[in-house]
């Protein structure tokens, strides 16, 4: 990746992003579950928060980073960029990921520090079946169609309302509420509260998004197919002109 600022940075606003997206996600978790017991007012408050939060942040941290906040995007990134060597290199996956997986570690606790719950905690929420497995296929296999579909019909600056609609929407229309993210993924574990997860669910949880990953690539090409250079800079932007390519 040759954007302006320095890899250091743009790992520490990954670092951030994400934290901050899962303090959203856990902390109106709890916001919900202490002021409602209907579990539909909890979750349409829960993916409320998350919308406006995920949009505030893209919008923010976007022209740094380009607001990956998930391993998945940053690996479509990379994967779509290879062949013209302007997406994000090795050397920024390697300082992304872990940034975005410790950030949202950080975010869990956070949250659970706001509402004084206890640190770390481990969820006790199992979410093990195969049809949790299919939604988190199908929601991140969407959420990079969109990402990427965007940039190559040249629609890339409505990715942060686009996204944050698509997670808003997948909250309610996949059986997992949509996690769509390793990093957020593993976050969640650590916050024994609404939107946890059980940490014996976490690995297939992560299985089913890089299943969703591929799908999702193989989709951008089948229906925008091979990109020009100049289209997979666009899907891959950087410096002044990032776009948001962000997910819960």
């Amino acid at each position: 990746m040759t954007g302006t600022a320095p890899l250091g940075r743009r790992a520490a606003v990954e670092f951030v992003g994400t934290g901050a997206l899962v303090a959203v996600v856990v902390g109106s978790g709890i916001q919900a579950a202490e002021l409602s017991q209907d579990v539909g007012v909890q979750l349409l408050a829960n993916s409320l928060a998350t919308v406006f939060g995920l949009g505030a942040l893209i919008l923010l941290l976007g022209p740094v980073s380009g607001a990956h906040f998930n391993p998945a995007v940053t690996l479509a990134a990379w994967w779509s960029g290879r062949s013209h060597g302007n997406g994000p290199g090795l050397r920024d996956v390697a300082a992304y990921v872990p940034a975005q997986t410790v950030g949202a570690i950080g975010g869990a606790v956070l949250a659970d520090a706001m509402f004084a719950e206890p640190l770390v905690s481990w969820s006790t929420h199992d979410r093990w079946a195969p049809h949790l497995w299919l939604g988190e296929v199908v929601a991140t296999a969407g959420l990079i169609l969109l990402i990427f579909g965007l940039a190559r019909i040249g629609r890339a600056h409505f990715t942060p309302v686009a996204v944050a609609s698509f997670i808003g929407a997948a909250y309610w229309f996949t059986s997992s509420t949509s996690f769509a993210n390793p990093a957020v993924t593993i976050g969640r574990a650590f916050t024994d509260t609404f939107a946890g997860i059980a940490p014996a669910s976490v690995l297939p949880f992560i299985a089913a998004q890089l299943v969703g990953l591929a799908v999702g690539i193989v989709l951008v090409v089948v229906l925008f197919g091979r990109p020009t250079p100049a289209a997979e800079d666009a899907a891959v932007p950087h410096g002044d002109h990032h776009r948001a390519e962000a997910a819960r």
